[in-house]
C-alpha cells in the first residue's frame, strides 16, 4: 500500500526500509523479491535488512510493527519487560540515525506504552513526532455505527478512541454526526437505543480484536494497515475541515489526562502537525470510562520503568 502511494500519495517516490529479526531473513527476502516483481513505479528502492542501524539510516517515517505481543493479564509485566527491551534498542538506532523530522508510529501492542517508551530513549526525536495506532479502532467504530444505521460509512465522521489500545478503550459517539439530505444529524439521536451505545456496542469494539484472531486464526492484517496508511496520510497531508480522528499522541493535560502519557485524543492535522480538538463536552459517564482507561496506561507505565530499573 505505502509502495502503490495510499500512504503519501501517488505523486512521492518512496524507499523502502524492512527491518526483521534474523530468524525471518529469508521470509524479508521473500517480501522484497515480490516488491520488486510488482514493478511500482512509485518505489525508488528496498533495503531488506536485520541491521537496525541499517533500517533507520535517514528514514523520514518509522512504522514499528514489531514486539511482543499482549497476553493473559499475569503475564503483563514479562511482556512489557520484552518490550522495553525491543523499544529501548529500537529508539535508540532512531535516535542516532534517523532524520531529523522523523515521524514515528508505533502498531505493535501495548501500542501506547511501546511508543512511550520509545519517546524517553529517543529524545532528540520531537515528542510530538512519536504516536501509536488507534486508527483501527477510530475505523471500527465508523463500521459499526454504519453497520447499525445502515448509511454509508463515509457520510458518518467524528467519532473518538480515548485512551489505551486495549480492552479498557472507550470509543465515544456523543459528538459523531452522519449527513442527510437536511444537513448533519447526530448519531446518538439517530441510534435512539442509549443501552446499545453503552454496552454491546462499547464492548463489541474492546473486543473486536480477539474476535478477528478467533474467526482468521490470526491478527488484523489489511484492516490494521489501512488504518496505519489512514493515520500517516492524515498526519501529513491533513484531515478535512470540521473532520477529526483519532490518534495515540503524548497528553498535554487536555481533558484531565496526566501530562506525558501517550493517550488516544481526537485530533486534527494541519501542515504535518497535529493538535488535540479542544472544548468538547465531556459527560459523567465519559468521565468514568476516559480515566478508567488513563488508569490502565499509568500501571503500564509503572510497570515499564520497574522493568527499565
Amino acid at each position: 500500500m505505502i509502495a502503490r502511494g495510499i500512504m503519501l500519495g501517488p505523486d512521492q517516490p518512496v524507499i523502502l526500509h524492512l527491518l526483521d529479526i534474523e530468524q525471518a531473513a529469508e521470509s524479508l527476502h521473500g517480501i522484497r523479491m515480490e516488491l520488486t516483481d510488482a514493478a511500482l513505479p512509485l518505489l525508488k528502492g528496498v533495503v531488506a535488512t536485520t541491521d537496525v542501524v541499517e533500517a533507520c539510516k535517514d528514514v523520514n517515517i518509522a512504522v514499528m510493527l514489531g514486539g511482543s505481543p499482549r497476553k493473559e493479564i499475569t503475564l503483563r509485566k514479562h511482556m512489557l519487560s520484552t518490550n522495553v527491551s525491543i523499544y529501548k534498542a529500537q529508539a535508540l538506532a532512531l535516535e542516532e540515525h534517523a532524520a531529523a523530522d522523523c515521524k514515528v508510529l508505533v502498531v505493535a501492542n501495548p501500542a501506547n506504552t511501546n511508543a512511550l517508551i520509545l519517546k524517553q530513549f529517543a529524545p532528540s526525536i520531537p515528542k510530538k513526532n512519536i504516536t501509536c495506532l488507534t486508527r483501527l479502532d477510530h475505523n471500527r467504530a465508523l463500521g459499526q455505527i454504519a453497520d447499525r444505521l445502515k448509511i454509508h460509512i463515509s457520510d458518518i465522521k467524528n467519532v473518538i478512541i480515548w485512551g489505551n489500545h486495549s480492552t479498557t478503550q472507550y470509543p465515544d459517539v456523543n459528538h459523531v454526526t452522519f449527513t442527510t439530505r437536511n444537513g448533519e444529524r447526530p448519531v446518538r439521536e439517530h441510534v435512539a437505543d442509549d443501552h446499545w451505545l453503552k454496552t454491546e456496542f462499547i464492548t463489541t469494539m474492546q473486543q473486536r480484536g480477539v474476535a478477528i484472531i478467533k474467526a482468521r486464526k490470526a491478527s488484523s492484517a489489511f484492516s490494521a494497515a489501512t488504518a496505519a496508511c489512514d493515520h500517516i496520510r492524515d498526519w501529513v497531508f491533513g484531515t478535512p475541515k470540521g473532520t477529526w480522528v483519532s490518534m495515540g499522541v503524548y497528553s498535554n493535560g487536555s481533558y484531565g489526562i496526566p501530562p506525558g502519557l501517550i493517550y488516544s485524543f481526537p485530533v486534527k492535522c494541519e501542515k504535518g502537525k497535529w493538535s488535540i480538538v479542544q472544548g468538547l463536552k465531556i459527560d459523567e459517564f465519559s468521565r468514568a470510562m476516559m480515566d478508567a482507561t488513563a488508569k490502565e496506561l499509568i500501571e503500564e507505565e509503572s510497570l515499564a520503568k520497574s522493568c527499565l530499573e
